[in-house]
């Protein structure tokens, strides 16, 4: 599709279930830093599908699909993307499932379009992901890579792999064609707004008004996350009002390397948003 004003991206649009009558919500797939959609989410969209409407696309810079710009990588132009999906496909109530950076987005997308959403599913994400001294250096460093990544791409490149490398907590290969095809949807993005979306990612904060949210909520807590840490996540439950909590076991590459495991529990907190 062509969102006025934005630009072109290719969608993965599952369509309703098979279901007569159905009335099942659309499940918008945020994914997360560095990596795309399909990256982030395929392993889980057999189960997701058989049961509701699933959206999903590669956020701006990222992957193959998303919108290429020459703005400087805002999270607040990906959370409008999402809402000029939403309306341009006529969805109504809408969850927002995201995933680490797309916990941003999906939080975003309640601040700045409230009426589109009718709740929100944070996965492995935070309201600072920029706490600690180290944390500062880390992304400091990647802004600095933002000047150079220009003149030394492939310098620049080894950089967000390594940062893709430590976001998954794992060094051992799925197997050898899965490893090179998701080293090929990393490197489909734009490196420059990769690199940008970290910046970006650094600098959100969300402390001061996510206690304001006001559509039921779903945190999911990665125990053993060592990239967007246990205690960090558990921070955003707390700032949340009544939030439904699930934890699921593994670290940040749990939606590949347990995808059984983390379907069964994001389908858990999916189900409390439908009671609700």
């Amino acid at each position: 599709m062509d969102l006025p004003g934005r630009g072109p991206l290719r969608l993965r649009d599952s369509g309703q279930p098979d279901e007569e009558g159905s009335t099942k919500p659309a499940l918008l797939l945020i994914h997360g830093w560095t990596v795309s959609a399909d990256l982030n989410w395929g392993w889980i969209y057999p189960e997701l599908t058989r049961r509701f409407r699933v959206l999903a696309w590669d956020q701006r810079g990222h992957g193959t699909n998303g919108i290429r710009s020459y703005r400087q990588f805002r999270l607040e132009d990906c959370a409008d993307d999402a809402a000029a999906v939403i309306d341009a496909l006529g969805v109504e109530g809408a969850i927002a499932v995201g995933y680490s950076m797309g916990g941003a987005i999906a939080q975003l997308l309640w601040a700045r379009h409230p009426h589109m959403v009718s709740g929100l599913l944070l996965c492995a994400s935070a309201t600072r992901f920029r706490q600690t001294i180290i944390e500062y250096r880390d992304f400091a460093l990647i802004r600095l890579a933002c000047g150079p990544a220009a003149l030394l791409p492939e310098t620049a490149w080894v950089l967000a792999e390594r940062v893709a490398a430590a976001r998954s907590g794992r060094k051992e290969l799925i197997n050898p064609d899965f490893d090179k095809w998701a080293t090929k949807e990393i490197r489909a993005g734009d490196l420059g707004q990769i690199l940008q979306a970290g910046v970006a990612l650094g600098g959100f904060d969300s402390s001061d008004w996510a206690c304001d949210i006001d559509v039921p909520t779903v945190v999911l807590i990665g125990v053993g996350d060592n990239v967007v840490p246990t205690a960090r996540q558990r921070q955003l439950a707390a700032s949340l009002p009544k939030p439904f909590v699930v934890e699921f076991s593994g670290n940040h590459a749990a939606p590949v390397v347990q995808a059984d495991h983390f379907s069964t529990q994001l389908i858990t907190g999916i189900d409390w948003l439908e009671g609700r």
